[in-house]
């Protein structure tokens, strides 16, 4: 196991204990290498012959920095080294696992899949991002609804999804959703 992220700089910098945008500036390898405590590699360096799959973690860091969602929604683009790592895995027909806000990057880089970010309707106040599914389909692609702690797998395209924290939910159930989705890729794998 490997974690890597690109060498680019942050769109933004936040205080999360304010919530809001800081004049800071921060590199996303750097900052993603704190995370990691240090032991990470730049995606450009990333060889999918060396890997039996790919997953992307989700996050407004995914929406920001690996591609613009959340900026430009459904018309966003995808970082260059992301798209590269997406279509290597996928060419060679290793799984990819996304989670969170990560299965709009396969919606944008792989159109016709079949991915989750949870529900498509705003149920109980618990996805409150539900448009998003809306956006997909937009794209040409399939939005399946799946509960918090259910995974989807597009077999055809090898591509697993859990909507994560797009679901207000216990972080328990958030777990068990990550859970199932790394346990599909590795069966793919």
């Amino acid at each position: 196991v490997k974690i890597f992220a690109p060498s680019i700089e942050q769109k933004d910098v936040v205080n999360h204990l304010k919530g809001s945008p800081t004049d800071e500036k921060r590199n996303v390898l750097v900052e993603s290498a704190r995370l990691a405590r240090g032991n990470i590699q730049d995606l450009a360096e990333l060889k999918a012959s060396e890997f039996d799959a790919v997953i992307f973690p989700g996050g407004f860091g995914v929406a920001k920095n690996l591609c613009s969602w959340a900026v430009d929604g459904k018309n966003c683009t995808v970082n260059e080294h992301v798209r590269s790592t997406l279509q290597a895995f996928h060419s060679a027909k290793k799984p990819i696992g996304l989670c969170c806000i990560s299965p709009v990057l396969a919606a944008k880089v792989f159109p016709g899949c079949e991915v989750t970010v949870g529900q498509d309707k705003n149920v109980d106040g618990r996805f409150p991002d539900a448009e998003t599914a809306s956006a997909i389909a937009e794209l040409g692609c399939k939005h399946i609804c799946k509960n918090v702690n259910e995974s989807h797998v597009d077999k055809a395209n090898k591509i697993v999804t859990t909507c994560a924290f797009m679901c207000k939910a216990p972080l328990h159930e958030i777990f068990d959703g990550i859970g199932t989705m790394v346990e599909e890729v590795l069966k793919l794998a």
